[in-house]
C-alpha cells in the first residue's frame, strides 16, 4: 500500500492525470459545437465570430494571467482558478438560444479553459527538466483525454440528440475542475542563491531579452500551423457534416488526429533528440501544406483517416518544437509568461484566421481548406528566416 501511495504522490502522475482532463470539454465542442450552433440557426459566418471572440479575449489576457502565474507561490494556485471558472460559466450554456447570448457565455468558457494550456505546460515542462523524467509521457494524457472525449460524444450525440452537447460540456469542464484540486506544487523548493548558482543559470530572466525576428519567427510559424488546428475544431465537423460524411465517423476522425498525437508524444523521448526544435517547427508547415491540400478536394472517408494521422506532425512535433525551443531560452523566473507570448501569437492569427476562415466557407465550402496549405508554407518561411538569422549551432 506504501508503494501505491508513493506511486500516487509522484507529481508526475498527478499532474498526468489533471493533463487527462484539460482538453476534454474542447473535444466536445470539436466534434459537436459547430453542429450544435448550426442547428439554432447559427449561420456560418457567425459561427467564426463565436469561434474567434473568445480567443481575441485570450490574446489580450495570456501574458497578464503567465506574469501573474509566474509571480505567484506556485503556478498551481493560478491553474487551479481557472479551471473552477472553467466549470462554472458552461451552467450559462443551458439558458441561452439566440447568437449575442450564446457569443457571451461561450467566450467567458473558452477565456477560463484557454488559459490553463500555457500554464500548466510552463509549468509541466519545468516540472520534468527539473527531476528528468519525460515531459512527453506527461503531456500525451491531455491528448487521450481528448481522444477519449471526442470519441464518446459521438456516442452519447447519437442517443441523445443536440441537447447531449451542453451536459456533456459541462461534466467534463467539473471533472477538469476536480482533477485540479489534486495537483502538486510544480516549483522546486527556494533555496539559497550564490553567485555559483546565479552565473549557471542560462536563458533569459526577462521576455523582453528574447523578443528578437530570430526567436519570434519560429513561435510565429507553429502559430500559422495551429490556426489550421482551430479551423478544424470550428468547422471540420460541419463541413464533413454537409460533404456526407456520416455522423458517426465524425468524433473517430477527430479522435483519430488526437491519437497519433498522442502516440508521437508517447515516443517522443526516444526521437525527439534527433531534431533541433526549429527544424520540428519546419515538418510542421511541410506537413501542413500536404494535409490541407488533400482535405480541401473533399476525399472519401477512408483518406481523411489516412490524412488525420498526420495531426502527429503539424501539432505533436511543431508543439514540442515550440515548447522545447522556449523552454531551452528563458529562465524558469518567465516561464509562464513566455509560453503565454507564443500563446498571444497563435490566438492572433487564429482570430483573424477563424473570421475569415468562416467567410470563406460561406463562399467555398471545403476548398477553404486550400488557406490552411497556404499558411503551412508561409510557417515554413518563417522558420527558414530564423535560421537565416540565427543557425542551428547557435541555438539550443
Amino acid at each position: 500500500m506504501s508503494a501505491a501511495l508513493a506511486r500516487w504522490a509522484s507529481p508526475e502522475l498527478r499532474a498526468s492525470v489533471f493533463h487527462f482532463t484539460v482538453f476534454g470539454a474542447g473535444g466536445v465542442a470539436s466534434v459537436y459545437l459547430g453542429i450544435w450552433l448550426s442547428q439554432k440557426g447559427i449561420v456560418p459566418d457567425q459561427i467564426g465570430l463565436i469561434s474567434a471572440v473568445p480567443v481575441f479575449g485570450l490574446l489580450l489576457l495570456n501574458l497578464y494571467i503567465g506574469r501573474l502565474a509566474d509571480k505567484a507561490g506556485d503556478w498551481r494556485t493560478v491553474i487551479l482558478i481557472l479551471s473552477l471558472l472553467g466549470a462554472a460559466f458552461p451552467i450559462g450554456l443551458f439558458f441561452v438560444d439566440e447568437f449575442w447570448g450564446i457569443l457571451l457565455v461561450w467566450a467567458f468558457c473558452t477565456l477560463s479553459a484557454g488559459a490553463i494550456p500555457p500554464v500548466i505546460d510552463a509549468a509541466t515542462v519545468r516540472l520534468t527538466q527539473r527531476n528528468g523524467t519525460d515531459f512527453g509521457f506527461v503531456r500525451a494524457w491531455g491528448t487521450i483525454g481528448y481522444v477519449v472525449a471526442a470519441a464518446g460524444t459521438g456516442l452519447v450525440v447519437t442517443l441523445w440528440g443536440p441537447r447531449g452537447f451542453v451536459p456533456l460540456f459541462f461534466a467534463l469542464s467539473l471533472l477538469r475542475a476536480l482533477a485540479a484540486l489534486q495537483l502538486p506544487r510544480f516549483r522546486a523548493p527556494a533555496q539559497a542563491v550564490t553567485l555559483a548558482s546565479v552565473a549557471a543559470r542560462p536563458g533569459a530572466s526577462r521576455l523582453g531579452e528574447v523578443l528578437k525576428p530570430w526567436f519570434v519567427l519560429p513561435l510565429l510559424g507553429f502559430a500559422l500551423v495551429n490556426f489550421s488546428h482551430s479551423v478544424i475544431g470550428s468547422f471540420s465537423a460541419l463541413l464533413w457534416h454537409n460533404d456526407g460524411v456520416p455522423d458517426y465517423f465524425i468524433g473517430p476522425l477527430l479522435a483519430t488526429s488526437a491519437g497519433a498525437e498522442a502516440a508521437m508524444m508517447f515516443i517522443w523521448r526516444r526521437v525527439g533528440g534527433r531534431f533541433t526544435a526549429r527544424n520540428m517547427i519546419l515538418v510542421a508547415g511541410m506537413t501542413a501544406v500536404v494535409r490541407y491540400a488533400i482535405m480541401a478536394f473533399s476525399p472519401p472517408v477512408p483518406v481523411l483517416f489516412a490524412i488525420q494521422l498526420l495531426h502527429a506532425l503539424t501539432f505533436g512535433v511543431g508543439y514540442f518544437g515550440v515548447v522545447h525551443f522556449i523552454a531551452n531560452w528563458t529562465r524558469e523566473e518567465i516561464a509562464a509568461e513566455a509560453q503565454g507570448f507564443a500563446n498571444v501569437l497563435q490566438q492572433a492569427i487564429a482570430v483573424v484566421g477563424l473570421m475569415g476562415f468562416g467567410l470563406l466557407v460561406s463562399h467555398f465550402g471545403t476548398r477553404s481548406f486550400l488557406a490552411c496549405s497556404i499558411a503551412g508554407a508561409l510557417a515554413m518561411a518563417c522558420v527558414l528566416g530564423s535560421l537565416a538569422l540565427r543557425s542551428p549551432k547557435e541555438a539550443h
